[in-house]
């Protein structure tokens, strides 16, 4: 998303300032200001920002309390909008409540930890992280107007999604096996794609709404993972092969999430009104949006994904496990 949002806004003519260690790939322009800094080391990040001052600054990669503390300080009078990216976990670590989550169940008693060590605590843990570092910026808000907002986001389909989750499953949609689902939880689906996230950090930028605000960002429509793996499908001019199996089962095997990461219980459902509502969001229908990514994938064909890497060992487990006979 960063990618992209820095390219749109250099075509507008923005002088763009970028903060990171410097050790990814870039393949930005060279013109582009660029600052060195880890983080989560309050000495660099101070060296990084001394005396700058900007007029927004966009944070895709504050992760907990403490760095959220840390650059809420730093950027004290020195930035007139700050924009959170957030995400839908603040929501699914909350106690009673409900799909699709709207801004408003934000509040409330959270879910005690799972058991560490475990994929569901890491998930959890990252919830309740965000939950702090908004705390964070809602507590710099009320006591000096500190011009936060934050944008919860559910799962981002994107070109330059790093674990590749959609392209693992356009790889077992093409090599005709089946695909192994949990039969638990079965959670409709409601994602974004990243386009319309930098969709909505322009329109923040540009028109200065939702200092103290918190948006859930998600399109607009909600379907069933079959019903996502059909379009898929239909884009590569496949059927897909769905076989369902006990979430315990497969977990024991060590196929999941990577099996379909699409399934899990972390995978949040977002209301949009507010952000239609009070931001102008138009979000990019799901069957236009998915079309690009396929037609990305198809010429670009990067790397086979890790979640891929065990397709062998899905496949052998489907074949020693049948379907019991119909009729």
């Amino acid at each position: 998303m960063g990618h992209a949002l820095t390219l749109q806004l250099l075509a507008e003519g923005h002088q763009v300032t970028l903060l990171n260690r410097g050790m990814g790939e870039d393949s930005l322009p060279e013109g582009i200001a660029r600052l060195r800094a880890d983080r989560t080391d309050a000495r660099q990040m101070q060296r990084a920002l001394l005396a700058k001052t900007f007029d927004a600054v966009v944070d895709f990669v504050v992760f907990n309390e403490r760095e959220a503390s840390m650059i809420a300080e730093l950027l004290r009078g020195s930035t007139g909008h700050y924009i959170f990216i957030s995400t839908g976990q603040v929501y699914l670590v909350r106690e009673n409540t409900t799909r699709p989550f709207t801004e408003d169940q934000y509040a409330g008693r959270v879910m005690p930890a799972p058991k560490e060590n475990t994929y569901a605590y890491e998930e959890w843990r990252y919830g309740m992280d965000k939950r702090a570092a908004e705390e964070v910026f809602q507590q710099a808000h009320a006591r000096h107007g500190f011009p936060f907002t934050s944008l919860r986001l559910p799962m981002v389909n994107s070109e330059r999604d790093p674990f590749k989750r959609l392209y693992s499953y356009i790889l077992r949609l093409k090599d005709g096996g089946p695909i192994l689902i949990p039969e638990t939880p079965d959670h409709p689906l409601r994602h974004i794609y990243s386009g319309d996230v930098v969709q909505a950090v322009l329109r923040l930028l540009h028109s200065g709404p939702g200092r103290g605000r918190a948006y859930n960002i998600s399109q607009e429509e909600t379907v069933r993972l079959e019903d996502f793996l059909g379009l898929l499908g239909e884009l590569l001019h496949v059927e897909p092969k769905i076989r369902r199996f006990k979430h315990s089962e497969l977990e024991a095997n060590g196929f999941l999430p990577y099996c379909s990461p699409f399934s899990e219980r972390w995978m949040s459902e977002l209301a949009n009104d507010l952000s239609r509502q009070e931001l102008g969001m138009h979000y990019t229908p799901l069957a236009e949006y998915l079309a690009r990514l396929v037609t990305h994938y198809e010429t670009t064909r990067p790397a086979v994904p890790v979640g891929y890497r065990r397709r062998n060992a899905e496949l052998q487990y489907a074949a020693m496990n049948p379907e019991p006979a119909q009729g």
